[in-house]
């Protein structure tokens, strides 16, 4: 059997990138509400990190659902009162082989999705909806087809079968409700997906592998967190003379908030080059923030880092860090 290692797995699931996006996202929240304080951000920042592996969970358990189905596609073809060659010839390969199995009667994978209390999330009408739109695609169709199938048709079929649904408005619809935050977290859930599947037959305990990280998740993103949280008013001052013309109240909540993720990382985090800093936060300000916020934090940005090159404040370990 192929399967992955857990160490060569294990940074799939949450990058830097995630992990920046979900703490700017939680001290968004703080800015909101007052009442919000450390423990609390904390608090929130593992349970939104919790969800990104709950949503891959549930990916996993639709995909299972939805080629489950074809034994009832089967049921109902024989069913008919007079079933064509084609029906009674018609097999329910797309969930009984090695590959699907290895998932369906995964006790622990099982175990996961009653804790995460995934099976209440499962709408059947759009599992079958899934199945359906599916099997009127040629793929389908011709893999029905196929005789002898090999593993790695199996792998195809169900890789084939994933991004059908992923290119599905309707499917979008159906995770988004399910999952607030799917449109955040949907590039590393398919990217983790599309690993499973490559790597099926799976190992009893191969979600493991999928599970967030603490390199990535607590020394990276909780203690950029607690710094930014912790010296707000002094990186507010760091901040506010490079500005020049703009008043910090005027500047966009999630600029000011990017800029002082981004000034902790230069001070504090020396293993990450300040270029990647520099990128990443312009970056997510494309995303997230308002249209001109990319030239705006660019330019403070080269600013701050120019200042603190000049106070000795940026210290980064390894060959060609700070460049």
């Amino acid at each position: 059997m192929f399967f992955f290692a857990q160490n060569d797995a294990a940074k799939i699931m949450l990058s830097r990138r995630n992990v920046r996006i979900k703490v700017m996202q939680v001290l968004y929240s703080m800015s909101r509400d007052s009442k919000l304080d450390l423990d609390g951000v904390l608090r929130r920042y593992r349970s939104n990190i919790d969800k990104s592996f709950e949503l891959y969970l549930f990916n996993l358990l639709v995909l299972s659902r939805v080629a489950s189905h074809s034994k009832q596609d089967r049921a109902r073809k024989r069913a008919k009162l007079l079933p064509s060659e084609e029906d009674l010839a018609f097999t329910a390969k797309l969930c009984e082989n090695p590959l699907v199995e290895s998932l369906v009667n995964n006790q622990e994978l099982t175990r996961l999705y009653k804790r995460y209390k995934l099976e209440g999330r499962i709408d059947k009408d759009m599992i079958r909806k899934f199945y359906s739109d599916f099997a009127k695609t040629e793929d389908y169709q011709a893999f029905i087809r196929q005789e002898n199938n090999r593993r790695e048709d199996y792998k195809d079929i169900l890789l084939k079968l994933f991004k059908h649904n992923i290119s599905s408005e309707t499917y979008e619809e159906y995770l988004d409700d399910n999952y607030s935050s799917w449109t955040d977290d949907k590039s590393l859930v398919v990217g983790a997906m599309k690993k499973t599947i490559k790597a099926l037959p799976a190992d009893s305990d191969f979600y493991e592998a999928y599970e967030p990280a603490d390199e990535t998740v607590k020394d990276f993103g909780e203690i950029l967190l607690s710094r930014v949280v912790r010296e707000d008013e002094e990186l507010l001052g760091i901040i506010e003379p490079t500005l020049r013309n703009w008043d910090a109240d005027r500047v966009a909540v999630i600029d000011m908030i990017l800029l002082k993720m981004a000034l902790c990382e230069l001070m504090y985090f020396p293993t990450i080059p300040t270029k990647v800093t520099l990128n990443e936060f312009v970056d997510i300000s494309k995303i997230y923030s308002t249209e001109k916020s990319k030239d705006f934090i660019n330019g403070i940005l080269d600013r701050l880092m120019k200042q603190l090159e000049t106070d000795g404040k940026i210290n980064k370990s390894g060959r060609g860090l700070v460049d």
